[in-house]
């Protein structure tokens, strides 16, 4: 299994390479150069599997095992599973009027993220540990990758982890849980801006090829390839949950309903239902419109600003797994989207060629929440199942409230509402706080402000080179990961 960019400019990498590496440096994604597809009878066989043990099926398909031997793979993912507070990693609430919540935020920052960065900081881990060298991970953060992000590597020796957040843009549950964290390794920014503008730094940064090369930078958004690849499991497991039957032919189609921002998860779906798995996908975004204009008019442009909505986390004008899901439906025409990817790039719109166009839309249907739609949403499913949704889960819930019943259906909820007090406030409703979240307000906290006008990448190349610099102090040596 090798991986290659979605523009073409690079060779192919192992899973090593791709874990190792942000954008890789053509400017493209990194995507696996087959999917594999699966048969009747291995849908049948996974049907009887638990999600831990879907995740290390799913996992054995795309990493080698001359890279992570089969058996030391199964135990990173039970490690880093280890620490989630439901023993069955996440849970299907079956609700009134065929609402079916896949809660997918059982992890220590409550949050679907923590699915995936717990097995990426394990897979991370154990390249270092082989190696012994030190990497940097730069991370941009609109709420929940920041904390999870940090959860998974905070402490380790081998490595440091650069995290920007937009100040003033994430709850205050969602920044106390990265400022909180005081680690030697822990670095966090919060950026007078918006969440695309703090990757502007982020990205010119990993654009420095010889500054990426020499500090080992690394992402841990879903730009990461091990990111997209561990979600590829919820899909999995809802169908399974939710299907009518695996007895019938054709397999029934179960409806997944996704809410999006950056686009990762919804990118996981497509990959599911590429290698086979019968499923709809419904892409729900919150006033942040564009993957909904693109699925519905092929129109992938940027609106005059990002809107500041109740589901904050999904407050995002420029999804960038949006290339991952059009080089899939393309065909892998990496000359298509060196094209399309560098026009968006320099005029921030793009009219999606027609062929392409009618694809995404036959790949995944689109809908859009309002906040009022939210607070509806989240106020019907108190009313009638005594159920509380933070708001992101609320735009699926919105999409099943409006659609006629009788379709399986399955809504996955990314967050527990736990950590949007003031959205639950905003719908009437009384937040349940978990005395772990009760807690973050009485600790210390440590954060860098970034001011408008400051030249962010200069201050993060300047605090990158210290972490570095202190590595080197200690005795280590640098070299080149993932090669």
């Amino acid at each position: 299994m090798e991986y290659v960019s979605t523009r073409g400019g690079v060779g192919a990498v192992d899973f090593e390479g791709a874990l190792f590496s942000g954008y890789a440096p053509d400017g493209g994604l990194f995507m696996p150069q087959h999917i594999p597809s699966l048969d009747r009878d291995t849908l049948r066989r996974w049907s009887h599997l638990s999600y831990r043990e879907l995740v290390k099926e799913l996992c054995s398909l795309f990493i080698t095992a001359d890279l992570v031997p089969r058996n030391t793979l199964d135990d990173l993912i039970d490690r880093a599973f280890s620490r989630f507070r439901h023993k069955d990693v996440i849970l299907l609430c079956r609700l009134k009027d065929g609402l079916n919540v896949l809660e997918l935020w059982h992890g220590v920052t409550y949050a679907f993220k923590d699915l995936a960065l717990s097995c990426t900081g394990q897979f991370l881990q154990y390249f270092l540990e082989k190696k012994q060298k030190h990497v940097i991970i730069l991370v941009g953060t609109s709420g929940d990758t920041g904390s999870s992000a940090i959860e998974s590597v905070r402490g380790q020796k081998n490595m440091d982890i650069f995290v920007l957040l937009p100040k003033g843009f994430c709850t205050q549950t969602q920044e106390l849980q990265m400022t909180t964290v005081i680690e030697d390794n822990v670095h966090v920014f919060a950026a007078r801006g918006n969440s695309d503008e703090i990757d502007e730094p982020i990205k010119e940064l990993f654009a420095d090829v010889d500054f990426a090369r020499k500090y080992n930078l690394m992402s841990l958004n879903s730009v990461n390839w091990s990111r997209i690849m561990v979600q590829i499991a919820h899909y999995f497991y809802a169908y399974f949950q939710c299907t009518p039957s695996l007895d019938t032919t054709p397999l029934p189609v179960v409806e997944i309903v996704v809410p999006t921002g950056g686009g990762g998860n919804i990118t996981a779906g497509c990959i599911a239902q590429k290698m086979g798995l019968p499923i709809q996908l419904v892409a729900v975004v919150n006033s942040n419109d564009i993957i909904h204009r693109a699925v519905q008019h092929g129109d992938f442009s940027l609106s005059e600003s990002v809107k500041a909505t109740l589901a904050s986390a999904m407050d995002i004008q420029e999804p960038y797994n949006m290339e991952r899901i059009l080089w899939l439906l393309s065909g892998s025409d990496s000359r298509l989207m060196k094209t399309l990817m560098e026009r968006f790039s320099e005029v921030k719109s793009l009219k999606l060629p027609e062929d392409l166009h009618r694809k995404l839309s036959a790949t995944l249907c689109s809908c859009s929440a309002s906040d009022e739609d939210i607070v509806r949403a989240m106020q019907r499913c108190w009313e009638e199942n005594c159920y509380l949704l933070c708001p992101h889960s609320a735009v699926a819930a919105h999409y099943h409230y409006s659609q006629p019943d009788g379709t399986p259906r399955c809504c996955l909820a990314p967050a527990s509402p736990a950590k949007f007090q003031e959205a639950v406030l905003r719908a009437g409703l009384v937040p349940q706080l978990p005395p772990e979240i009760t807690a973050l307000t009485a600790m210390e906290t440590r954060s860098t402000l970034l001011e408008k006008g400051q030249d962010w990448a200069q201050v993060l190349r300047e605090q990158i080179k210290a972490a570095a610099q202190q590595w080197e102090a200690q005795g280590s040596q640098q070299a080149p990961l993932g090669q």
